[in-house]
């Protein structure tokens, strides 16, 4: 049997980032009433994040995210909808995908897999 892992559209790559999320919103902007809600993300690709949280955050909602890419200058705006949730005895492990992310960002993502590679040698 294989693993459904394999099967991902994108590579993910390991990061490390604190953030905190104090909006969210739906298409028709309604927006869920939160306390401002600490997030770890733990892994980035062109698709989308991982991230786990205390906090309990809505399926189908979306965030605006400034997502660093290893160096300061290597910075990826977007908006990221919550499309997976899973509880655990910390808290929650969240599946994001980037909604309209640029084709033009995609190369930071590579500056940021080539200098993770780099660092490994």
């Amino acid at each position: 049997m294989s693993n459904p892992m394999d099967k991902r559209r994108a590579k993910r790559l390991p990061i490390k980032l604190d953030l905190t999320i104090s909006d969210l919103f739906c298409q028709d902007n309604v927006k869920a009433n939160i306390e401002e809600a600490d997030i770890e993300v733990f892994d980035v690709s062109t698709r989308g994040i991982g991230f786990t949280s205390k906090s309990i955050l809505p399926l189908n909602f979306y965030f605006n995210a400034k997502i660093i890419l290893g160096a300061s200058d290597n910075l990826v705006y977007t908006v990221v909808k919550i499309v997976r949730i899973q509880k655990t005895d910390e808290g929650f492990i969240y599946g994001c995908e980037f909604v309209g992310l640029p084709e033009i960002l995609h190369p930071a993502f590579k500056k940021y897999e080539d200098q993770l590679e780099s660092e490994e040698q």
